[in-house]
């Protein structure tokens, strides 16, 4: 049986996402605003779940229908398959957004929905109740836009940026598939060497490793669909047996430093837990004092904002020095997060192209310097 899922991912990286699933031989890939539609089987639901890096989770699409009234919506949702997914004793959450739509009360629309599902369960298992008693969860999640309304289900759990190497990042975390994004955009292929000299917790510098290694970023974690009954054991240990068969090793000359030694012991830490330690060197040190000798490299950073973490003049203290730091560098590209409207003013470089982003709910520019 084919299906139709949906991987929503942050504004802005919709092509980078429909890129992963088309190198993953999925099928029919088209990318919408916030999210990228593909189809596929099973062996699909779990490949995409473990190998994808810019992706936020996977949703398997239940059906879509108009819904102008709670009455709408109560007859279209009765209306899916739902025991085609959920099982007798199955967990079935419900929560979803409404943007622009008459059914704008998000309690409401889960208590209608809720309570169809239920109605459609109950009528074909024949039950007067459902326990909801079993291990597995189902989270159904909706979004209604412009009064179209969307069901699905969650195949992942947690989001996919819980790689399960970062258990506690530092201050002002960079969500991992932004970062694995930034790697892909400055096109790292493990082969020239790699900076981040505001590196926080590490997440660049480890999912640059990731990437140069071609390591699958859902090795080291579990997914919800793992307990669905329908969904066997074997599909996933099958899945990740092959993104194993894909990786290779190298010398890799990735590096990340930060002024805080706690930060440089908790990248150590999370490399360590990423299995990438061998492949990235943390060290303390001052971004404004960045130095190197050897022509060629790339800086890929996310360096403090300034409403997020300090203040904005110290910010611009910081960017300045930093961008008279890197006037000495020889032949090095640079892909630099910032949320700063100023930035390049106060960096004192000019980007060749910038690329908007969102950083969670912050808009930030990428800006890149080849």
């Amino acid at each position: 049986m084919d299906y139709t899922m949906s991987v929503p991912c942050l504004f802005g990286l919709e092509g980078l996402v429909a890129d992963e699933l088309r190198r993953l031989d999925m099928q029919n890939v088209r990318a919408e605003n916030g999210r990228v539609l593909f189809d596929g089987g099973k062996t699909d639901i779990a490949g995409a779940n473990i190998n994808l890096r810019c992706g936020e989770r996977v949703l398997l699409v239940v059906g879509e229908s108009r819904a102008d009234t709670f009455d709408m919506l109560f007859e279209a949702v009765k209306a899916l398959p739902w025991e085609q997914y959920i099982p007798v004793d199955g967990q079935f959450p419900v929560k979803g957004h409404s943007l622009g739509s008459k059914l704008h009360s998000i309690p409401d629309c889960q208590k209608i929905i809720k309570k169809a599902v239920a109605e459609r369960l109950k009528e074909k298992y024949k039950l007067d109740w459902l326990a909801e008693s079993g291990k597995a969860l189902f989270q159904i999640q909706f979004a209604i836009m412009n009064d179209m309304a969307t069901l699905y289900i969650d195949t992942s759990g947690a989001g996919l940026h819980r790689r399960g190497y970062r258990p506690a990042g530092g201050v002002a975390p960079l969500r991992e598939t932004l970062a694995a994004a930034i790697v892909k955009l400055a096109r790292y292929r493990g082969r020239e060497a790699v900076c981040d000299p505001f590196c926080g917790s590490g997440t660049i510098p480890i999912e640059a490793a990731m990437a140069a290694m071609n390591r699958a970023p859902g090795l080291n974690r579990t997914f919800s669909a793992q307990d669905w009954p329908w969904m066997d054991n074997e599909i996933w240990t099958k899945a990740k047996d092959a993104a194993r068969a894909r990786e290779y090793t190298g010398n890799y000359d990735i590096w990340g430093g930060d002024i805080a030694a706690a930060n440089i012991k908790l990248a150590q830490e999370n490399a360590r837990r990423a299995g990438v330690s061998e492949y990235v060197r943390f060290e303390q040190a001052d971004a404004t004092e960045f130095r190197r000798e050897t022509p060629g490299g790339l800086i890929l950073s996310n360096p403090p904002y300034g409403e997020r973490v300090m203040q904005q003049r110290e910010a611009e203290a910081i960017y300045r020095q930093f961008g008279a730091a890197v006037s000495t560098l020889d032949n090095w590209s640079m892909y630099i997060l910032s949320s700063h409207t100023e930035f390049e003013r106060t960096f004192g470089h000019k980007a060749k192209k910038k690329r908007k982003l969102y950083n969670g709910m912050i808009k930030c520019d990428l800006y890149m310097y080849y």
